[in-house]
């Protein structure tokens, strides 16, 4: 399976109550992580990876599994979010930011 920005933004959408603020917050940071221009590839590779397997319906943990569906999910996420701290700036922060505004009709919380 590729990376397909589409799919990203239709599994937010459809999943916003299950995926929570938290996880779709740091997914649209590897996003935006993922559209610098001055990022090298194993940084892009990294991410895309964890995209990938972010909207893939194949995970180690069934997404539908209440209550846990998603923590496979999220420590992908949080795994490539660590490996690639150093290129999420504040206009990466600003830009997810704005996209969560866009799809969602609502601020995120401070704190995140």
């Amino acid at each position: 399976m590729s990376f397909s920005e589409e799919k990203l933004w239709q599994k937010f959408l459809k999943h916003f109550k299950v995926i929570g603020k938290d996880l779709i917050y740091k997914a649209l940071l590897l996003f935006y992580v993922l559209q610098r221009k001055d990022v090298p590839l194993w940084v892009k590779s990294a991410v895309t990876s964890a995209l990938v397997y972010f909207i893939s319906p194949l995970d180690a943990i069934v997404d539908l599994t209440p209550l846990i569906g998603y923590s496979d999910d999220l420590a992908v996420i949080v795994a490539a979010l660590s490996i690639v701290s150093f290129y999420v700036n504040d206009d990466v922060k600003n830009k997810a930011k704005e996209k969560y505004r866009q799809l969602f009709k609502e601020e995120l919380d401070e704190q995140l």
